[in-house]
């Protein structure tokens, strides 16, 4: 069954449409670039709105160590999520270090690029066609991936249907395909979670 991420949530009004929908998994965005970032007090308000059978995920771009386990350990965030050029033994050292699950994000251009998620010692991928920009990649490069994955990447109500049912990941995460004019929209929410929920009752 492909559980759904909702990514890129900073308004309470994100977090009540959450809770009436339940996916397994909400994204706070901490890359100060990005237009969805949150400051760690506003998650941290966040999170106490938040339903206690979905967990959060915090998305960090080459964040120093203290900035993410500061978030660990306050319960801010229950899984990490990298998203940037963080290399193999930084992860290794925050899993010394932090006790929630590291997701690990990829660019997938190539095949080289797969080979080298699937080698990742994070506990989970996520495969992605760019840095959050929302574009899709090749999912026929996924067809002899043997990993559990993320599936991101140019996803909303209309293609994450056939994403799930022929592809079969662990989840999928979207952001901007729940938007309407940069902010979440509750209904481009609501239909995406009921086309997955539709293919998982079909598989």
């Amino acid at each position: 069954m492909t559980k759904i991420k909702l990514c890129g949530l900073s308004h309470a009004e994100d977090i009540n449409a959450v809770n009436s929908l339940l996916p397994e998994y909400i994204g706070f965005v901490f890359a100060k670039k990005s237009k969805r970032f949150v400051s760690l007090k506003t998650a941290a308000e966040l999170k106490i709105l938040l339903d206690k059978r979905v967990q959060s995920v915090g998305v960090f771009v080459n964040a120093t160590p203290e900035l993410i386990l500061t978030a660990v350990k306050n319960g801010i965030i229950d899984v990490i999520q990298l998203h940037g050029s963080e290399d193999e033994d930084y992860i290794k050292m925050l899993k010394n270090s932090a006790s929630a699950p590291i997701i690990k994000a990829f660019v997938i251009n190539s095949p080289d690029d797969l080979v080298k998620a699937e080698q990742s010692v994070a506990d989970y991928i996520l495969l992605d066609g760019g840095k959050g920009e929302g574009r899709a990649f090749d999912w026929s490069l996924l067809k002899d991936i043997r990993r559990p994955y993320f599936l991101a990447g140019g996803l909303d109500a209309e293609n994450v249907g056939s994403a799930v049912s022929t592809l079969h990941p662990y989840a999928v995460d979207v952001s901007s395909g729940i938007e309407t004019n940069g902010k979440k929209d509750l209904h481009k929410m609501t239909v995406f979670v009921s086309a997955v929920r539709k293919e998982n009752e079909n598989d």
